[in-house]
């Protein structure tokens, strides 16, 4: 053969095997075969299906752990976690303190305008039973069921305390509380008195303070929502008070209003008690200007150490002639997440709403919020880095004679609104005790009508 034409074939055989190759589109590759084979070719597996991404979901959230709250950074933290592990969540933190009045109102506002949140974190009880009735809010009963490992983390009594009237669980607890007098003890001791754990010794310690200018009592008359609870279970025992006013009126809730006079008479309260809210009577106790101050568990975490290290908490004493045994103390498990209606209804949203409630309310949760402001864990575990004063407060409440939920779940918004108006001219001398629980009655009964 010539040798230009075994050239010619060598580059017609170079051009065939070239064009097979750009035939093949990347999609196989020859595979050298032996003499006598027929060449094999190995196909190029597809690029993997692109998983589809979850769509965006956001949610608002309400709740009091916002202001000064101990728990505040906690709560913010386990938001975090949650939507850490679920990118495509967006979550509106909407929180108001639990001493701005307002809080009630925003509540209320948004749940009868149809802009109730997604998770609402919100009393159980009388406070919760306008939009619990309009059915603004879903039962967690079958959601529990369903969900066994969930409903399995929290102490069944958490459970038990959080169901509503009609025996469903509406709200998912956190953490517990209790209330008490809460006493600065380097102040009594400074001043040789003993802890007021009955009525002599709350007066006799009021007289002693209020002679040398230090705020014996820091209670304001607006927000005089913990003086009503503790005076009013001191005076008429846990039966009087569960009773509320409703079936009638109890005597002895007069003797809680005559006893806070005869607090007011001996100089027990500020001075300007009638224009403070409890944020500043929590600074008066706080900065070691008040010796005593009724509160919840909750509040400990807010004052300064030196404070905190040297309180300690005590059941408020019986009133005089009052039914109570002086170890009755408010408390129990108060507050929940509630699951809106209108997002339990919205395929988009249902899914990871109920994700996020029990992840809220999950024993990890649980255990952090506890650990940050002090409550009573709804979940079986341990509770780390608490003051002194806060293991004194699970001591009285493990020693309590009864625990009772707060008078203001046992009777209307507008009865306890009129409870508290009603503390200032009762102490001032301005209206007498039986005259405040008359129109206080008067208020309930026709709340009810």
């Amino acid at each position: 053969m010539k040798r230009s034409s075994m050239l010619l074939m060598s580059v017609l055989l170079l051009l065939t095997m070239f064009l097979a190759a750009c035939g093949n589109n990347g999609g196989t590759t020859p595979t050298p075969a032996a003499d006598g084979e027929t060449p094999k070719t190995e196909t190029t597996p597809p690029a993997e299906e692109k998983k589809e991404e979850a769509a965006p979901v956001s949610l608002r959230v309400f709740s009091t752990f916002g202001g000064t709250d101990a728990a505040r950074e906690a709560f913010q933290a386990a938001l975090d976690e949650f939507t850490a592990a679920h990118p495509n969540v967006t979550i509106e933190n909407d929180t108001m303190s639990a001493n701005d009045d307002g809080f009630r109102t925003k509540v209320n506002t948004d749940m009868n305008s149809g802009n109730e949140p997604d998770l609402l974190f919100y009393f159980i009880g009388a406070d919760a039973e306008g939009f619990v009735n309009a059915g603004k809010v879903v039962p967690l009963n079958d959601i529990l069921e369903t969900n066994a490992d969930w409903k399995n983390g929290f102490i069944p009594d958490a459970l038990e305390l959080a169901r509503q009237k009609d025996g469903n669980i509406y709200a998912a607890p956190l953490t517990g509380f209790y209330e008490g007098l809460f006493v600065n003890k380097k102040i009594f001791e400074e001043n040789g008195l003993e802890l007021p754990t009955n009525w002599d010794k709350l007066t006799t310690a009021v007289k002693t303070l209020s002679a040398k200018g230090i705020i014996p009592l820091s209670v304001p008359f607006d927000q005089s929502h913990y003086l009503i609870e503790h005076a009013i279970l001191s005076a008429a025992g846990p039966e009087g008070q569960n009773k509320g006013l409703l079936d009638g009126i109890d005597p002895n809730w007069e003797k809680a209003f005559a006893a806070m006079k005869e607090l007011y008479d001996l100089g027990a309260f500020p001075k300007d008690a009638a224009t403070i809210d409890l944020s500043m009577t929590g600074n008066y106790y706080s900065e070691g200007l008040a010796a005593m101050i009724l509160e919840g568990s909750w509040a400990v975490g807010g004052w300064n150490e030196d404070t905190r290290d040297n309180s300690t908490v005590v059941p408020f004493p019986t009133v005089p002639g009052g039914a109570g045994s002086g170890n009755d103390i408010v408390g129990g498990f108060g507050s929940g997440f509630y699951l809106s209606k209108s997002t339990y209804d919205d395929a988009a949203k249902k899914d990871t709403a109920v994700e996020l409630l029990k992840h809220l309310t999950s024993p990890a949760s649980i255990q952090k919020i506890a650990s940050a402001n002090g409550g009573t864990p709804a979940a079986d575990v341990e509770v780390t880095g608490l003051a002194q004063v806060a293991l004194d407060g699970f001591a009285m409440a493990a020693k309590a004679d009864s625990i009772s939920a707060p008078v203001d779940s046992k009777v209307s918004q507008e009865t306890f609104g009129n409870l508290r108006a009603s503390v200032q001219p009762v102490v001032e001398g301005k209206k007498s005790p039986t005259d405040a629980i008359a129109e206080a009655k008067k208020t309930e009964d026709d709340n009810r009508k």
